[in-house]
This record gives C-alpha cells, sequence and structure tokens, in this order.
C-alpha cells in the first residue's frame, strides 16, 4: 500500500515489514507495539494504525481502535480465522467499527477462500454482528505481488480496487469545526531532542504548536500544559505541522508527565474524554535485583532504584501492565500472558539491565467462595501422526477438546478450552513432539472454577554443588543421568541449574571434577571422552522450563537458571514445585 500510494521512490530499497521496526518484532515476526502511518490516495489522506495480532498484546489493540474509523481485518486464505481474529474483531464490533475483509495468500496451494469466507460470517455471527457490520465488502489480496480483486476468479494487478473500498466503504471522522479541542493520549514514545511524546488522535477541534491548553488527568485533576511542537505522518516520515484538525493523528511534544489515557482540551473550556477500558491481566511474574554470587559482573543497570523505575515506565507505557511492588527490591509485574511478559524482560536486558524473574503464574479471583482461575481457548494445528502425542500432553494439562476437524493437506485443527495455568511451558515441549511443524494460538476466554491439580515439570534438576569451570572428564561422566544446559570450558556457581536430570527429584552435581594424576601410568588406554552438545536454554525456554522454586538470571549477555536456595546443605532434593494447588491451599501449606 506504502509503495503503491507513491510513498516510495520508484528505485528507493524498502526493506520487508516496514511498520517492524524493532529489532525484536523482526526477530520473533510478530508485531508487538502498535504503529502509525499515513498515505494519500487522490484527495484523501488515508491514516493506518498497525495493532498487533497476538492477544498477549491486546491491550495495544484496544486502546488503538479509539483512533480509527474502520478496520481491514486480514485473514489468510488457508489458515481461516484464529484466535487473534476472533479478539481483534470482538472489539472492534464493540467498538461499532465497520470492516473490510481480506482474504489473503490466494495463490497458496491449498488455498480454500470460499470455505473462508464462509467462517469469517459464522464468526461474525457468533460475535453478535448486526446486519449492518454483515454487510462487509470482500476482497481477494496477494499482499506479495500487490493485488487485490473484487471476485476470485478475476486478476488483478494492482491494490486499487482495496483503495477505493477503503475511501468508499469505510466514513471519515465526524468533525465539528466549531467545537474545542479533544485530544487523547494513546501512546507514549521518547525522542532525545524534544523529551516525551504523547501520540494519539485529534477528536474534536484544532491544535496549534507553541499554545497552552488544558491537561486533563486520570485521576480528575487538571493543570495547565504547553503543546511545544505537532508532528503528522507522510508515509513513514515524520514531519513537523503548525496546525492540526479534528480527525487526525498526531504526535505532540512538550508535556513531560503526560500519560496514555489523559486528555488535552481547551484552557477555558476543558471537556475530558472518557478513559480508555482495557481487559485485565491475567498472569503475573516477579521481577527482583540480581542476589546471585555474579551480581553486576555484566549489566549496566543493576540496582533496586534503577530496575523499579524501568518497570514503573514500563507501566505507564503500556497499559495492559500492571505492577505491584512487594519488597524494596522486588516487584510483581502482571500482563496478558507468557509472551508479553517474557518481551519486556527481553527489552530490559538489551537496554543493560540485569535482574532475576520467577516462574510465570495466573491470576485467580474470588467469587461465592469459589477460587476461578483464567482459561484458555487454545486452537492447535497439526500434523495427522501427531494427534497421540498433543492429544495426551493436552489432557494432563487439564484441557477439554471442542472440536477436531481435518483438512485435505493430512493436517488437523484440534481446539481446546484448558486453563491458562496449562500451558505455562507447553509451547516448548509441544514444538518439541511435533517436530516444529505444529502452529498454536491461544485467546483468552473468561475465568471459570479451578481445575484442580495440574502436574508440573516431570523432571529434577542438576545443581551444581561449587564454583568453577566445568570440565569434560566431569560431565562425560553425569551426561547419562540428564541432559546439560552448559558445556566444558564454562564457569559456574553453587546453586546454579546446570541440566535436567532424568528422574523426578534435584540432584546436587560437582561438574568441575578433573580426573586425579598420579606418578602411575593406567594399565590401558585413557578412556577417550565424548560429549553430547548442550541444550542451551533460551530466555523463551527458560521462563517455560522453570519451577516455583527456581528462577532465571538475566543479563545483557547471559541467561542462567538458578534454585533460590543456593547452598546444597540448606537444599532439600524433593520438588516443591512438583505439583501446584489453589492459592487458599498454598496459603494453609505455608
Amino acid at each position: 500500500m506504502l509503495r503503491q500510494s507513491g510513498v516510495f521512490r520508484a528505485n528507493e530499497q524498502v526493506i520487508d515489514r516496514v511498520m517492524d521496526s524493532n529489532a525484536l518484532e523482526r526477530e520473533r515476526g510478530i508485531t508487538i507495539m502498535a504503529k502509525n502511518t499515513s498515505i494519500l490516495w487522490g484527495d484523501t489522506r488515508i491514516n493506518i494504525v498497525d495493532t498487533p495480532g497476538h492477544s498477549d498484546f491486546g491491550g495495544e489493540v484496544e486502546r488503538t481502535l479509539s483512533m480509527v474509523d474502520g478496520v481491514l481485518l486480514l485473514v489468510d486464505a488457508c489458515e481461516g480465522p484464529l484466535p487473534q481474529t476472533r479478539f481483534v474483531l470482538k472489539k472492534a464490533l464493540e467498538s461499532n467499527l465497520p470492516a473490510i475483509l481480506c482474504i489473503n495468500k490466494i495463490d497458496r496451494s491449498d488455498a480454500r477462500a470460499p470455505e473462508v469466507l464462509d467462517e469469517v460470517y459464522d464468526l461474525f455471527i457468533d460475535l453478535g454482528a448486526n446486519e449492518s457490520q454483515l454487510d462487509f465488502p470482500v476482497l481477494y489480496t496477494q499482499a506479495r505481488t500487490g493485488t487485490a480483486s473484487l471476485r476470485l476468479d478475476t486478476p488483478s494487478d494492482s491494490l486499487i480496487p482495496l483503495f477505493d473500498a477503503i475511501v468508499a466503504n469505510l466514513p471519515g471522522p465526524e468533525v465539528d469545526p466549531d467545537a474545542t479541542l479533544q485530544f487523547q493520549v494513546n501512546n507514549i514514545d521518547y525522542d532525545d531532542y524534544v523529551g516525551r511524546l504523547a501520540v494519539g488522535r485529534i477528536i474534536a477541534g484544532s491544535m496549534t504548536a507553541t499554545q497552552n491548553y488544558s491537561l486533563c488527568r486520570r485521576d480528575g485533576k487538571t493543570v495547565v500544559c504547553k503543546v511545544a511542537h505537532v508532528y503528522g505522518w507522510e508515509g513513514l516520515k515524520r514531519v513537523e505541522r503548525q496546525t492540526a484538525r479534528a480527525g487526525e493523528i498526531v504526535i505532540v511534544a512538550g508535556v513531560e508527565d503526560i500519560a496514555i489515557g489523559e486528555t488535552i482540551a481547551d484552557l477555558e473550556n476543558p471537556r475530558p474524554l472518557p478513559p480508555i477500558r482495557i481487559d485485565e491481566p491475567t498472569v503475573a511474574m516477579t521481577f527482583s535485583v540480581n542476589n546471585s554470587p555474579w551480581a553486576g559482573r555484566e549489566g549496566d543497570f543493576v540496582t533496586s532504584r534503577k530496575l523499579g523505575e524501568r518497570i514503573e515506565f514500563e507501566a505507564r507505557r503500556n497499559v495492559s501492565t500492571r505492577v505491584e511492588q512487594l519488597t524494596h527490591d522486588s516487584w510483581r509485574v502482571m500482563g496478558r500472558g507468557e509472551l508479553q511478559l517474557a518481551v519486556i524482560v527481553e527489552t530490559m536486558r538489551r537496554e543493560g539491565y540485569e535482574m532475576q524473574v520467577s516462574k510465570p503464574t495466573v491470576i485467580t479471583k474470588q467469587s461465592d467462595g469459589q477460587i476461578l482461575e483464567p482459561m484458555e481457548m487454545l486452537v492447535i494445528d497439526i500434523p495427522a501422526e501427531c494427534i497421540g502425542v498433543v492429544t495426551q500432553m493436552l489432557s494432563s494439562r487439564k484441557g477439554k477438546m471442542r472440536t477436531m476437524v481435518t483438512h485435505a493437506s493430512s493436517r488437523v485443527r484440534l481446539e481446546y478450552d484448558i486453563p491458562a495455568r496449562g500451558l505455562i511451558g507447553f509451547r516448548g515441549r509441544f514444538l518439541e513432539n511435533t517436530r516444529g511443524n505444529g502452529l498454536m494460538n491461544s485467546l483468552f476466554n473468561g475465568y471459570a472454577p479451578w481445575t484442580g491439580t495440574i502436574r508440573s515439570r516431570a523432571n529434577g534438576a542438576m545443581i551444581s554443588d561449587r564454583e568453577g569451570f566445568t570440565t569434560p572428564y566431569a560431565i562425560f561422566h553425569l551426561q547419562e543421568r540428564g541432559i546439560f544446559f552448559v558445556g566444558p570450558g564454562e564457569l559456574v556457581y553453587e546453586g546454579m541449574i546446570v541440566g535436567e536430570y532424568a528422574r523426578e527429584i534435584n540432584l546436587p552435581v560437582n561438574v568441575c571434577r578433573e580426573k586425579k594424576l598420579t606418578n602411575m601410568r593406567a594399565s590401558g588406554h585413557d578412556e577417550a571422552v565424548r560429549l553430547s552438545p548442550p541444550r542451551v536454554p533460551t530466555l523463551d525456554a527458560a521462563l517455560e522450563w522453570i519451577d516455583e522454586e527456581e528462577l532465571v538470571e538475566v543479563t545483557p549477555k547471559s541467561v542462567r537458571l538458578r534454585n533460590r536456595v543456593l547452598r546444597t546443605a540448606l537444599r532439600n532434593k524433593h520438588r516443591i514445585g512438583f505439583t501446584d494447588a489453589p492459592p487458599a491451599e498454598m496459603a494453609e501449606g505455608d
């Protein structure tokens, strides 16, 4: 769309996925933060907001829907509507936004566009769409080649039908030129030259740079603020504007303490807008200052003050995140899912922070004397030969099958209702058992009574009992006990987890043991040392693997696993977190 609307020169070299500007987004292949751009089609300016598809980043979707007048629903011609599609569409229909359906990748060999269209209609009806919302235009697109057509059997060579459909079917903003200013902040950014930036849409009136306005805070107070600069978008470039009118998405600079959801309004007659409503978080994780023996060796920001400031900044910038300080050096960070919290940890790690984090846990509720836990709707797409092992894994995690559909391409789609607890640590084992051929997507599906005990990781840990360098001799004689996370010649400390034990208990091991040298030659020959390559855990894999009694030590250079109790003499070999229990029972046990 950017290329065909003339944003780029004909010979300009443009990278793929230009909207995914964050390095983490490019590595993971997902959109994490909502992005804005603007194109000019004829005399009409089209503002585009690219939102994340993953439900863990749903807070980005909810706050950006107040900035738009319609949605472009993109559905794969083979996969059809996924849980993310349901989530985003539900929020759009609740906001009464009209939709245009784009069935993409119609050139795939396994495309089934007519069936997908029926599934989308069923989804609209299931979500309670009214008659006007059901009357949406349908386009068949190939994003890679940049074509769109109104009929499946009619080829096209450009996106002109898509641009025309946007202009014809999505209404422009309802503007009252005589109204006073109303500008609501939907996103926060930062610039090294002008400081804090507030991104949002002007709902009514107009805004002029260097003027004074009222800032309506979320607690009901009103203070005077000065707008130093106003910026708009032309393609992917940010351009400074002197004045902006209602309906435009702009960036405001100069108000340092502004927060998401607050309103910039007229100085004489301030009219605050209602706050942005966001769904509650369902998963929590404890962030704390690193207290391992090697604390402070690799990170730039290691103190509780620096860590606390960064966590509070994340809560202000991301409205779907909540923060609760537990002690002077630990914080409970709550979010939508395991992936969202992992992205926060990875972002902080790349910024130079050093910390330790706990296993993700679900946030429960009390209702009529019952403990309620968050549930997920899980959709899995796997090869037919993997059905047995996947259904066995899900049944042990209290999953209940909804439907099972077999596609022509010998793949099977399964739908499950499963507790959010059951999905913690599931993704890695799922990919391992499906040999990387499985696809899984999940969506928050309300609260339900506690489903009972879910057995956690079946294997125990091999824990180093001393500090030193690992030796090939020690690892060779221990590797039949389990899988190692470290290789030879690596530095370890007492209490650090060096591998996964084959049995259910924990095993203290000496991975620094050297072969004893004597002045007597051995009869025969020395034993050849053949080592299996270590399974070095990534951050995501480490968070999935750990138990309640273990932590992940995260630094800019390393990801290490450790036990909460570092001293071997003070630690029991039997694992505390082998099974879980409702919070009330756990409190009584404590």
